[in-house]
């Protein structure tokens, strides 16, 4: 399988968790990786800084640059993206990865969870595309990535947090219309998400969750990795699952991924 080699990988959401997975993978072919996230100072709820993953990255055989970035403000945005080509001469790979979760009924979320989630899964997504796209288009095999889950129009996932729900799948519908559109470019849009829970220091704070019935985030990051190393043209538009990409890939071991070998495996929101 062709690697990620001399590759600039811009990741939202990468101080942690399932995007800083997808950031290790890469570095350990050496790519470059341009950690985009909120998180400068420690957070004993929520470990992991854009500095902690940097040395995390720069240990594994990469190169990354942590920029401090809300990306819910365009300027900082904008200015991010610049400075990533900037440093390392383009940027090949996006990864929108930064989410924002709730999950509660119509009633018991504020109005400020509800923009939070909006600003940050669906706008946050179209912003950070939107901005890399000019270095995008110079790429010689150019992807963009969304961890967001296949449209299921199932009423059932969306009546217990139809907030959540609505900002999640608008990531998801960036897919639809930006492969289609960028395609053209040869650049391809693809979304990931998992058919398990994924063991991360957020999913933690989730109540009724245990997570020896969780998968690591390195199964995520290994198709990921399979996702970003294909030819771009001739593969965008996918609503791919972990488990398939991998399988296709040929990995048949699954149980390495397990925080408990054996236990069983929650699956995850949007799957049938």
């Amino acid at each position: 399988m062709a690697g990620l080699a001399g590759k600039t990988l811009f990741i939202s959401g990468a101080s942690r968790g399932i995007g800083l997975a997808i950031a290790l993978r890469a570095a350990r072919d050496g790519a470059n990786i341009v950690i985009a996230a909120k998180s400068g100072v420690a957070n004993p709820k929520l470990p992991g800084t854009i500095h902690t993953a940097a040395a995390e990255i720069e240990a594994a055989g990469g190169k990354a640059l942590a920029l401090q970035v809300d990306i819910r403000e365009e300027t900082q945005v904008v200015d991010a993206a610049a400075q990533a080509a900037e440093r390392f001469g383009g940027i090949d790979i996006v990864v929108n990865n930064a989410s924002a979760i709730w999950l509660a009924g119509t009633a018991e979320t504020p109005m400020k969870r509800f923009d939070l989630m909006q600003q940050v899964n669906t706008r946050g997504t179209f912003l950070v595309t939107q901005s890399c796209l000019p270095y995008l288009k110079q790429a010689a095999n150019p992807h963009v990535l969304m961890l967001s889950p296949p449209p299921n129009l199932d009423p059932k996932w969306f009546a217990p947090h139809t907030a959540y729900t609505i900002a999640k799948y608008g990531m998801s519908l960036c897919v639809l219309g930006m492969s289609p559109e960028f395609a053209p470019l040869g650049i391809a849009v693809n979304a990931l998400w998992p058919r398990t829970v994924i063991a991360t220091a957020a999913i933690g704070m989730i109540e009724g969750v245990r997570v020896e019935h969780c998968r690591t985030p390195e199964i995520v990051a290994d198709a990921a990795h399979a996702m970003l190393t294909r030819p771009a043209r001739d593969y965008t538009g996918h609503f791919a699952i972990d488990e398939d990409v991998l399988r296709e890939a040929g990995v048949s071991d699954f149980d390495r991924y397990a925080v408990r070998p054996g236990a069983s495996l929650l699956p995850d929101l949007f799957l049938d």
